[in-house]
């Protein structure tokens, strides 16, 4: 695989004729490989950031999935005494209809199943972020997706996804053929790796959105943690 360029071969994940129950089984992979690999401390980390010495926030994530980052959220945020309210958006209605299921989140989330461009906020929430998402779409809809995560957040945005690594490649693709029980998780996790950006990329696409103000950090395991605040 050549790194030097991003790879836009699409992901099984991204095909609309996956059962869900693989779905699923990859949704469940991925939560302990955020758990494990330190994935949603990242996250973590991206909100804490911008949550100052709030008492009560809102936070949307976009590409929710079945929920799991929002239950990590959960849990800072109740170690923390902060107020959560969230919100989850997800194009693909299983995943709403499964992220639905989760007790922790029922009398704090509003789930949407739609294309995150087509949502519309009552009340814009604080924080907005996605995570593991941004590798799926192309250059030039990312700079849609920050200018809507700009437009759409009052305190700011932030994005934990991977950094295009030969390395990340590599060690992510034997890992996942030894341990991994899903061929989704097996095909799409060094693929993912392989369609990520790097530093350089990532500030030609803000440049791009006109965006200036924001701060690229590199995360272990090879993951950017990227952050947008309102001035």
């Amino acid at each position: 695989m050549n790194l030097i360029q991003r790879s836009y071969k699409k992901e099984l994940l991204d095909n609309d004729d996956i059962p869900f129950e693989d779905i699923k089984k990859n949704m469940q992979e991925l939560d302990f490989i955020n758990t494990w690999l330190g994935g949603h401390n990242i996250t973590l980390r991206g909100l804490e950031k911008l949550v100052a010495d709030k008492k009560e926030i809102s936070v949307c994530e976009i590409g929710c999935g079945g929920g799991n980052n929002l239950v990590a959220i959960k849990k800072w945020c109740d170690k923390k005494n902060i107020a959560l309210q969230c919100v989850g958006i997800d194009i693909k209605n299983e995943c709403i209809e499964f992220a639905k299921q989760n007790k922790f989140l029922k009398y704090c989330t509003d789930w949407i199943a739609s294309d995150y461009k087509q949502v519309q906020f009552e009340t814009r929430p604080d924080i907005i972020f996605s995570s593991l998402f941004c590798h799926h779409f192309p250059n030039e809809e990312l700079i849609t997706q920050l200018q809507w995560m700009k437009e759409n957040s009052t305190a700011g945005f932030f994005i934990n996804d991977l950094q295009r690594n030969i390395i990340a490649y590599h060690s992510i693709r034997v890992l996942t053929q030894l341990f991994s029980n899903s061929y989704l998780v097996k095909n799409d996790a060094p693929l993912s790796v392989a369609r990520g950006l790097i530093k350089k990329e990532w500030e030609k696409i803000f440049e791009s959105a006109g965006i200036n103000q924001f701060e690229i950090q590199w995360q272990w395991a090879f993951r950017y943690l990227i952050i947008y605040r309102h001035g």
